[in-house]
């Protein structure tokens, strides 16, 4: 579990081929002491499993196929940037909200504006997701929790403020670029629930 608060602005410095997955090796300015081999971590929203601690602040990760087709892991290359957050700890303050990093689509950057020191940003989505999400609600985008401003079918928008911007991934996106997302999981939660009791109604019997 995660809060979609970005600790590190992490760097790709090795990718490889490993069977249908890959390896990536990430470097991790100021590297915790407490970094531990098997942790998980949130690397663009996306939850993976320290594999190996190497000297001078690095560590891998290993991708398998589902990850690299259903994020945008898959198009990382050697010297881009990702974000980095550590799972949360059990009494950790939560100042974002509750973030599961598990990657549901990606979304299109299809419009970019400066708003004053603000940056507004619009994104196309799949409209099979934009039903959980509302105005004002929760997001992750690569794993940065934010808020939403406006959605549409098949689109929503948010804004982003100079610190976001500054040591978040977000701050470099550029129109086309492609970006993780992940959902409420409460708004999950509640769809799913919805959508059974709509199963037993029509069933006449109620849900096991």
């Amino acid at each position: 579990m995660f809060t979609g608060l970005v600790e590190a602005l992490g760097l790709v410095v090795n990718v490889a081929e490993a069977g249908s997955g890959r390896r990536f090796r990430l470097a991790w300015p100021h590297f915790p002491d407490s970094f531990t081999l098997g942790e998980s971590i949130a690397v663009n929203g996306c939850c993976l499993t320290v594999v190996e601690i190497t000297n001078g602040g690095g560590f891998d990760v290993q991708l398998g196929p589902e990850t690299l087709l259903r994020t945008n892991l898959g198009s990382k290359v050697v010297g881009d940037s990702v974000n980095l957050e550590r799972s949360l700890k059990v009494g950790d303050r939560l100042g974002g909200h509750f973030v599961q990093g598990h990657v549901d689509t990606t979304a299109e950057l299809v419009e970019r504006r400066p708003d004053g020191e603000w940056e507004f940003l619009a994104f196309r989505i799949d409209p099979a997701w934009t039903p959980l999400m509302v105005a004002k609600g929760s997001i992750a985008i690569d794993g940065v929790s934010l808020t939403l401003v406006d959605v549409g079918p098949d689109r929503f928008s948010i804004m982003l403020i100079p610190h976001t911007l500054a040591v978040t991934t977000l701050g470099a996106l550029q129109v086309g670029d492609r970006v993780n997302i992940e959902a409420d999981m409460l708004a999950k939660h509640v769809a799913k629930l919805l959508e059974s009791g709509q199963r037993s109604a029509f069933s006449g019997q109620p849900e096991e």
